[in-house]
C-alpha cells in the first residue's frame, strides 16, 4: 500500500498556486496549461522544470495541496497538515491547534513575519522558515532603475548623439575649448540630477520597500518611510530609515517610491491632493499597481511641470494604448509589468521554498 500523501495548505495566490502543480497530481490540467503558458516564453519545457523538481522532493511529491484564500477557510482546512505556506494569512494557535498536532513546518512566503505568532511555533515545535524573494529584489530594483534614469535625463537624451539631433529636440549643443576646459556635456543637457546625498520617500516599507532601502542607502540617499505603523528600532536602523507622516514624506522628498498592496484602502491613495503636496522637481515612481495613483490628477500635474519625471509599472490598461497621454510625455517611463522579471525569479523562489520545506519534513521525521 502506498504511503499517505503529505496534506499541504497553500495560501491561494497568483505564484503560490505553483505549489500545487509542482506537488499535487490531482492539480487540474487547464491549471497545469495556464502555468506552462505563462512560462513558455523562458522556460519553453516547463513540464520537464517539474519532473525534475519532483525528482528532488521525496518527502513532498506527491502530496495533497488545499488552496486557502482566507483565515476561515485556512482554519477549515488546518486538520492533518503537515506544511503550510502563507504569505498574509496568520498562523497563531488556533492554526497550530487545527492540525492535531501534524503541522511540522511553517513557510512564510516572503521573509517578514507579522503574521505568524512566533513564540506560539516554538511553543508546538513548528519550524518556521522564510524565503527572501527574487521577485522582490528585481522590483526594487526597476524602481531604482528608473530613478535613475529619470534623474540622468535618460528618456529624453537616448540616442541624441549628432549636433542636428539635439538641436532638434530642444538643445544647444556647442564645443569647447579643450586647450582650457574639458568637453563634457557638449549637448548642453540641463536638469540631471545624481541620487547621492537625496531623500528618497518609500511609502510602505514591505518586503520590496525594504529591499529597496538597501540599495537606495549604499547610494548615499537619504531614506524616510511612512505606513500604518513605525518599524522597531533596530529595524530602521538596520535600513538606515527614519519614519514619518505621508504629507511631510511627500513635501521633503526628492524621489517618492510607492510599495503598498492594492485595496480599498489604498486605492488612488496619491490623488490630487497628495500631488499637489509632493515637492516641486521631484521623481515619483510606482512599481506596485498603478490604481495606488488618480490617473487624472497624475496627468494633470506633470503637464503642470510640477513632477521631474515618473516610472510606472504595470500600466493602468494591461494592453495598453499607443495613444495613451502619459506616453507623450518626454520625462515618464512606463514598462509593461515585467518589474518582476524574468520569469526564474519565481521559479528559482519555489524550487528553494520546496527543497528547503523537503529538507525541513526530513529533519522532523
Amino acid at each position: 500500500m502506498a504511503a499517505p500523501r503529505p496534506h499541504i495548505v497553500v495560501e491561494d495566490d497568483p505564484f503560490p498556486r505553483l505549489i500545487q502543480v509542482v506537488l499535487d497530481p490531482e492539480t487540474p490540467e487547464v491549471r497545469r496549461a495556464a502555468f506552462a503558458h505563462f512560462f513558455a516564453h523562458e522556460v519553453p519545457d516547463f513540464p520537464g522544470w517539474c519532473d525534475r523538481l519532483r525528482s528532488r522532493l521525496p518527502w513532498l511529491f506527491p502530496a495533497v495541496v488545499r488552496l486557502v484564500s482566507d483565515e476561515v477557510a485556512l482554519l477549515a482546512s488546518m486538520r492533518g497538515a503537515l506544511v503550510a505556506v502563507v504569505e498574509s494569512l496568520p498562523i497563531g494557535p488556533r492554526a497550530i491547534d487545527a492540525t492535531a498536532g501534524f503541522l511540522r513546518v511553517i513557510q512564510k512566503y516572503g521573509t517578514v513575519l507579522s503574521n505568524i505568532d512566533q513564540k506560539a511555533c516554538r511553543a508546538a515545535g513548528v519550524q518556521v522558515l522564510t524565503l527572501r524573494r527574487r521577485a522582490n529584489i528585481a522590483c526594487a530594483e526597476h524602481a531604482l532603475a528608473m530613478m535613475l534614469a529619470l534623474a540622468r535625463n535618460i528618456p529624453q537624451t537616448n540616442g541624441l548623439v549628432s549636433v542636428e539631433q539635439l538641436r532638434a529636440a530642444g538643445y544647444s549643443p556647442t564645443q569647447y575649448d579643450r586647450a582650457h576646459t574639458a568637453n563634457a556635456n557638449w549637448a548642453r543637457i540641463t536638469g540631471t540630477r545624481t541620487l547621492y546625498g537625496k531623500q528618497l520617500g518609500i511609502v510602505g516599507l514591505g518586503e520590496i520597500g525594504r529591499e529597496l532601502a538597501l540599495r537606495a542607502s549604499a547610494f548615499g540617499m537619504r531614506l524616510v518611510y511612512t505606513q500604518r505603523h513605525a518599524l522597531a528600532s533596530d529595524e530602521e536602523a538596520h535600513y538606515r530609515v527614519a519614519f514619518t507622516g505621508l504629507d511631510e514624506l511627500l513635501s521633503t522628498s526628492d524621489f517618492v517610491s510607492i510599495h503598498l498592496p492594492a485595496t480599498d484602502a489604498t486605492r488612488g491613495i496619491i490623488g490630487e491632493r497628495e500631488l499637489a503636496r509632493i515637492k516641486r522637481g521631484a521623481i515619483l515612481v510606482n512599481v506596485s499597481r498603478p490604481q495606488l495613483i488618480e490617473r487624472a490628477a497624475l496627468l494633470e500635474t506633470l503637464r503642470a511641470g510640477r513632477l521631474g519625471g515618473f516610472g510606472l509599472d504595470p500600466h493602468y490598461d494591461a494592453p495598453g494604448r499607443p495613444d495613451d497621454p502619459l506616453l507623450a510625455l518626454g520625462n515618464v517611463i512606463v514598462t509593461p509589468h515585467i518589474a518582476a522579471a524574468p520569469r526564474f525569479n519565481s521559479l528559482d523562489d519555489f524550487e528553494e521554498l520546496l527543497t528547503g520545506l523537503d529538507r525541513a519534513l526530513a529533519r522532523s521525521a
